[in-house]
């Protein structure tokens, strides 16, 4: 079911104003860095492609399960504790590069470990899957190389004691969990673009 207007006008402002927060951000000896803004353009196009590549396996998921709708699905994602990679510090007030690009790399790392789940649900785009896990792995691992080229220190957030792959008791919660595997790793690259495209217009 559609949300009503007013609770959809309230969603939209919910999810856009830390973007409005973050254009004070004061990241002036970056912005004007060549070689970070040559990084950041680089992976703005990677993560668009690993944006489009995501995309094209939630269609075979909603394809061949007939899992399409996230709304109708919420009851049962609530017993699967599938947890959406942490990204507040993207897009908080206080926002520092050093801790966005720590949680986008964790975030990468966890996913990356996720499509496992993935792989097992669509055999037949087994390619698909595995091009995406390695696409995964190469950004996350240019943001590493990145933030020690420019001297950035490495922030470690505290992992949630939940295991990155959930034992499902039904192939059905199976097809779910995939599904929202999916729809969660497209909301981190939405949020991680973003962050992004931010800095490369400071």
């Amino acid at each position: 079911a559609a949300l009503p207007p007013a609770d959809a006008l309230a969603l939209v402002a919910l999810l856009w104003a830390p973007w409005r927060a973050l254009d004070g951000a004061p990241l002036a000896e970056l912005s004007g860095d060549h070689d970070f803004q040559l990084f950041l353009h680089k992976n703005l196009e990677f993560t668009r492609k690993i944006k489009g590549d995501v995309a094209a396996l939630q269609r075979a998921v909603c394809d061949t399960f007939q899992l399409c709708k996230e709304e109708e699905l919420l009851l049962v994602r609530q017993d699967l504790g599938i947890a959406q990679a942490p990204l507040e510090q993207c897009h908080s007030r206080s926002f520092q590069p050093e801790a966005c690009f720590s949680q986008i790399r964790d975030g990468l790392r966890s996913y990356h470990s996720s499509l496992a789940t993935v792989l097992e649900l669509l055999p037949t785009h087994a390619g698909l899957v595995e091009t995406l896990q390695l696409d995964a792995a190469n950004l996350s691992s240019n943001i590493q190389q990145q933030m020690e080229d420019l001297g950035l220190a490495t922030v470690t957030f505290p992992s949630e004691d939940r295991s990155p792959l959930p034992a499902f008791s039904s192939r059905f919660q199976h097809q779910v969990g995939g599904f929202f595997i999916l729809a969660n790793f497209q909301r981190f690259l939405e949020t991680a673009y973003r962050a992004l495209r931010h800095l490369a217009r400071l």
